[in-house]
This record gives structure tokens, sequence and C-alpha cells, in this order.
């Protein structure tokens, strides 16, 4: 009688822990959410796959995820975006998994944006990334999507020697407005 009523209680407090470490995954990502927008954003978790399971719902256009599972990433590494985002996310992943090193992971990048293949970033989105040996000393860095911009088109210079924001990767997919200090 005891041993089973050990072992209703384990079957009991599995999906508290469970809830527990779900939790735990949606405070860790929002870390990187603008504080006003937290209760109202997606988080979700990548699967091995490249898909992703829901863990809290949102209302608003941003979901947040975790990225420290990946290859060559930092301990505490968080992200959020645009959901409108999630597909050229989840082709990065692929291409950081298929690679060994950064230089093998850019010429994936490269070719597929040759090829016509490489999924742009939703124009205007921003994409705050948060990453550190631990979430106390990670550093905040967001820049906004403006894939195919150029200074011709923006009239933001190329670089940032002038202490202000920039354009980075100027007419490709990947082009994207840098913000000084974040």
């Amino acid at each position: 009688m005891k041993r089973a009523s050990l072992a209703l209680l384990a079957i009991l407090t599995l999906p508290i822990a469970a809830e527990a470490q779900d939790q735990a995954a949606v405070d860790k990502a929002l870390a990187a959410a603008p504080a006003r927008m937290r209760e109202a954003t997606m988080v979700i978790r990548w699967n091995a796959d490249h898909t992703y399971a829901v863990l809290k719902e949102g209302t608003n256009r941003m979901v947040c995820f975790d990225r420290s599972d990946e290859a060559r990433r930092a301990a505490f590494d968080v992200q959020c975006t645009s959901v409108g985002n999630l597909e050229r996310v989840a082709q990065n992943r692929r291409f950081r998994a298929a690679s060994a090193d950064r230089q093998a992971e850019n010429g994936l990048i490269e070719a597929a944006e040759a090829d016509g293949t490489r999924v742009p970033a939703q124009y205007g989105s921003v994409w705050i990334a948060m990453r550190g040996d631990d979430q106390v000393s990670a550093r905040t860095h967001t820049t906004i999507a403006v894939p195919g911009a150029t200074t011709a088109s923006t009239g933001l210079p190329e670089s940032g020697s002038e202490g202000g924001a920039y354009i980075m990767d100027a007419g490709t997919s990947a082009a994207h407005i840098m913000i000084p200090g974040s």
C-alpha cells in the first residue's frame, strides 16, 4: 500500500514539476522583452527539428525564445522578434545546426541569399537579443530589420563611426539598423 501511495504521489507531482519548468523557460525567454510588452508576448521552445512548441500564448506580435541550446551560443542567450520572423529564425537554426563554425554558417546564408531561398526578415521588425555568461551579466542588443535597404534608400550611413544609428548588411535580406549602445 505504501508503494502504491508513493507511486500515485509521484505521478500527481509530475505535471506540477513540468509546469514549473515551463514557467522558468517562459521567464528566461521574456528577459529580453521590453517590460511593458512581456504580459502580451508569446514564448516558444524550439524543437530539434526546427519546429516549435508554444509555452505561452501572446496577444501582440512579439515572440521570445531561448537560443542557448544552439551551437556557438552564450550560456544565457534569449531573443525576441516579430512572429512574422519565425520562418527566418527556423532557417537560421537549420543553417547553424548544419555548420561546424561561423564561417560555414555564413557560407550557407550567402548561398541562400544568392539562390533566392533566403527567408527575408519582416521589414521594420525588431530583433532583441540578450546574451552573456548568465542573465545578470547578459547584454542586450537591438536591431531593426530593413531587408534590401541601402544608404541611398534610408539615408543612414553604413558605419557607426559617427556615433549614431547605421545600416549593416545593406542591400541584402539581412540589412538592419544597428542601434548604438544596445
